[in-house]
C-alpha cells in the first residue's frame, strides 16, 4: 500500500519550499499595498461635513436631506467595507507569516 507524501499540490521544477514562501509573502504584500491605496481613494472619496474630495464628482451639489442617502454612497460605503475587511485580513495574514 502507497502511503500519502506530504509534498505541494503543485510543483514548481526548480523550486524549494523557501522560494513558494517567499513568493506568498511577495503575494500577501502586493495585496496590501493596493488595499491601502484602495483604501485611502475611497475614505478620500466619502462625503464629510465640507464634502471632501467627492465635491469634484459632484457629491456635493446634493441637498442636506438626501446626502448620504443615495445608492453611490451606500455603495462607496459597502466597498469601503469589503477594502477594509481585506487590508484588516493580509495585515494580520502578513504578520503571522513574518513571525
Amino acid at each position: 500500500m502507497r502511503t500519502a507524501a506530504r509534498e505541494p499540490c503543485i510543483r514548481v521544477p526548480g523550486a524549494t519550499g523557501k522560494d513558494l514562501f517567499t513568493v506568498l509573502n511577495a503575494l500577501i504584500l502586493v495585496i496590501q499595498i493596493a488595499s491601502s491605496v484602495a483604501l485611502i481613494v475611497l475614505i478620500l472619496l466619502h462625503a464629510g461635513r465640507g464634502g471632501g474630495l467627492s465635491d469634484m464628482f459632484g457629491g456635493g451639489s446634493l441637498g442636506g436631506s438626501m446626502a448620504g442617502s443615495t445608492v453611490v454612497e451606500r455603495n462607496l460605503d459597502r466597498i469601503t467595507v469589503a477594502i477594509a475587511v481585506v487590508f484588516a485580513f493580509s495585515t494580520v495574514l502578513l504578520a503571522l507569516r513574518l513571525q
